[in-house]
Order: structure tokens, then sequence, then C-alpha cells
């Protein structure tokens, strides 16, 4: 009877246990799968003291606001399609006063390197013709509207009533680590400004990011970054040809190069940079059409005078600038939840 009393008890400790384990396999129920949200928006908005693009001011060296609106697509975790529209104000000599931009591309993450190619228009609205000066005919013999010969500016420049364009680009990114990467980017277009003149811009880029126990619980941050970049420009249409050059001017290729310190509070960045460029006053000029450029004697050669500028009026648009930017960046499904 023991014996058999034994073997009971053991039967059931078995089949309790067993019993268990199976309640608990049906009790312990696999969690959903994450929904995954395809969509997504990005929006943001700025206010700096300067607005330069590659080491050009586009506001006449004043304070510029910027906004813009990115709708993005995540066909996958590492691959995303997405379209934009901003805006800036801006200064030209056509007395344009915005900038709208209007892009479109895809970016792609793989492993530590992100791709990003596109298409960007600029769009300025508002310009008008500046000629002038008593022409009726560019120097190559091609007549001018009745609304460009009737503006001229002081310092007898000129520019295009619309000077929208396109470029399409390519940008890779490596990332080291949490703190490091180094970039590069590419940006090409058949007519620079709508002055027959083709543009490439090449650029080398890095970021160093603090590492995020130098402010402990603050919520701050803090990067370096920089940029070395050159603009390559082909030849203006008649246009903008001189008496040398009636069919157009070939623009000086130029360098651009800025630095500088970051400070990111949760969507909030602090920017202090320094920007310049290798152009001279006069070539600056023959590029810009500043409206500000005046005939001053530069030091090293003494005029300003060149082939592409006989005017021989310098500009300051193209030279050394200390840039101070606050901007807003935001996604909807980051900051929006």
């Amino acid at each position: 009877m023991k014996k058999l009393a034994l073997l009971a008890t053991a039967l059931a400790m078995v089949s309790g246990s067993a019993l268990a384990a199976d309640l608990r396999v049906k009790a312990v129920k696999a969690p959903p799968p994450v929904a995954f949200d395809p969509w997504d928006i990005a929006f943001g908005a700025g206010i700096t003291n300067d607005y330069i693009f590659r080491g050009i001011t586009q506001s006449n060296h004043k304070p510029s606001v910027n906004a813009y609106f990115e709708p993005r697509y995540n066909v996958t975790k590492d691959f995303q399609l997405y379209v934009g529209l901003g805006a800036a104000s801006i200064s030209f000599p056509n007395r344009a006063a915005a900038e709208v931009d209007a892009y479109g591309g895809a970016r792609l993450t793989v492993g530590a390197f992100a791709f990003d190619v596109g298409a960007w228009g600029y769009i300025y609205p508002g310009g008008t013709c500046q000629y002038g000066g008593g022409a009726v005919a560019d120097f190559a013999g091609v007549p001018l509207s009745a609304e460009c010969q009737a503006n001229t500016l002081l310092n007898l420049n000129v520019l295009k009533k619309d000077v929208s364009f396109f470029e399409v680009y390519g940008k890779v990114n490596y990332t080291f680590n949490d703190n490091f990467s180094l970039g590069g980017t590419a940006y090409y277009t058949p007519s620079f400004l709508n002055s027959g003149a083709e543009g490439t811009y090449a650029s080398i880029v890095g970021k160093a990011i603090a590492p995020s126990a130098w402010f402990g619980t603050s919520g701050l941050g803090m990067y370096v970054s920089g940029e070395f970049g050159r603009q390559w420009l082909g030849t203006s249409d008649s246009f903008y040809g001189t008496a040398v050059f009636p069919n157009g001017i070939n623009y000086a290729d130029y360098n651009t190069w800025n630095i500088g310190i970051g400070f990111t509070y949760k969507v909030f960045t602090l920017d202090f940079r320094y920007s310049d460029t290798n152009l001279s006053k006069g070539d600056c000029n023959a590029f810009t059409s500043d409206f500000t450029a005046r005939g001053e004697i530069n030091a090293f050669t003494g005029t300003n005078v060149t082939a592409i500028n006989p005017s021989g009026v310098g500009s300051n648009w193209c030279g050394a600038a200390g840039i101070v930017k606050l901007s807003a960046d935001l996604t909807a499904l980051t900051n929006l939840k």
C-alpha cells in the first residue's frame, strides 16, 4: 500500500507540473507586432542675422527668416521618400524679396552610410529686370524688353527679371560612432540663377557631437561642424556680356568654407558660424550684380576692373561673414505624439 501511495503521489506531481506548464504557455501570449507607420512630416523655421548660401549673402548681410514643410514616406525603416516646400526672405538686385524652394528625393541608409539623392528648385518671384543705362540691346545685339530698358541700378549692374533655377544633387554621409560623421555633397545645374552658365558644386562636410555626459540630464547638446566646398561656373548668356565678351562672361570659380559651433535643446538649435570665400570683390560683383557694390580701390590690384567686371565696382557680398541662427526643427512622429 505504501508503494501504491508513493506511486500515486509521484504521478500526481508529474501530472500537476505538466498541467501547470501547459497553463503557463497558454497564458503568455506573444506581444502584437509594433505598428509601422510609414508617414511622417518634418517642419521647422528659423531666423538668422545673414542668409549665406555657398559663401555669398542672399540677404545683403541683413536678417532673414525661413520656414519649411517636408512630408516623408518610409518605404522601410532604411528607405525614405520625401518632398518639401520652403521659403526664406532675401534681398536681390532685381528686387525679389523671397526665395521659394520646392524639392524632392530619396534617402537610403546602409549600415553606417546614409545616401540622399534628389532635385531642388529655387524660385524667386517678384523680380524686375534691371539693365537700363540707355541701352536698347545687350552687347551681342539681343533686344531688351521695355522693362529691362526702364530700370537702371545706380552702379549699372544688370540682372534678369527671373533668376529661378533648379539643381540635381547627391549626398553621402558616414557615421563613425555617436560622436563623429563625415560626408560629401555634389550639386549640378545647367543654368545657375538662370544666367545660362552651368554650375557644379561639391563639398566635404564634417560634424563632431559632444558626448551627452558633458551636460548630464540638462537636455543640452553641442556640436562642431564645418564644410569646405568649390563652386565651378561656366559662361553666361549674352544678357551679362561685356564689350570684351559680348556673348557672355566666364564667371570665376571659387572656394568657400565655413566652420561653427552649435547648441541644441529639445527641438531648438542655436548655431554660431564663420563663412568666407576666395572670390575677389570684382569677381564677386560680376557674379552677384550686387546693387550695393561701389567703385572702391582694391588693395592688391589697385582696381576692381577686369574683363568680366569692366565697371570696376567691388562687392562685399562674398567676403568673410559671421552668422548666428536660431532654428526649431520637428517631426510629427517624434514631437507631436
